[in-house]
């Protein structure tokens, strides 16, 4: 009699939409600080952490309903899936932020980043700078396919660590 196994695209999906919503509402939370336009570390740290303990989290129910058994690369499949199904969720959310909510986003991110940039480097001319935005603004929608392989491969790493950490074959018992 063959055992029912799961499936890791179940646990992808949900918890992938749970990783989602959690970084829509944590970017809400951004925007009705002021702070979305900033990726300081501690943004960043937090926005890693919550990727990690949810992916965690992922696995290690996957291997729960596989009778507690994970190979490594059930643990991958489980990991890269959540972050690609949370990256395409809160890329989503980016596009209605940035042309709908905030159409002069990019404006203002720009200026923001205009001060600190002339800070950085006192060399630089105002022809320069206005080149660089220019071309920033032209290849703005880079950051969505950028921002998806790079989601993945965190996925891919944490999905390593985390079924380095949770491995257990049907063979060793």
């Amino acid at each position: 009699m063959e055992e029912n196994q799961p499936k890791t695209g179940k646990f992808s999906l949900n918890y992938g939409i749970l990783l989602g919503l959690v970084s829509i509402v944590f970017s809400v939370m951004l925007y009705t600080q002021n702070m979305h336009y900033e990726m300081s570390t501690p943004i960043i740290i937090v926005s890693i952490a919550l990727t990690i303990i949810v992916i965690f989290l992922g696995v290690n129910a996957f291997k729960k309903a596989n009778s507690g058994y994970l190979k490594i690369v059930e643990a991958l499949k489980v990991a890269v899936g959540i972050a690609l199904v949370s990256t395409i969720l809160s890329l989503a959310y980016q596009y209605v932020l940035i042309n709908f909510i905030e159409p002069d986003f990019m404006d203002k991110a720009l200026e923001l980043a205009k001060a600190k940039t002339f800070e950085d480097n006192p060399s630089l001319t105002e022809e320069q700078w206005e080149q660089g935005a220019a071309m920033q603004k032209k290849f703005a929608w880079m950051r969505y396919p950028i921002g998806l392989i790079i989601s993945c491969v965190l996925g891919l790493v944490i999905g390593l660590v985390t079924g380095l950490i949770l491995k257990k074959d049907k063979a060793s018992y």
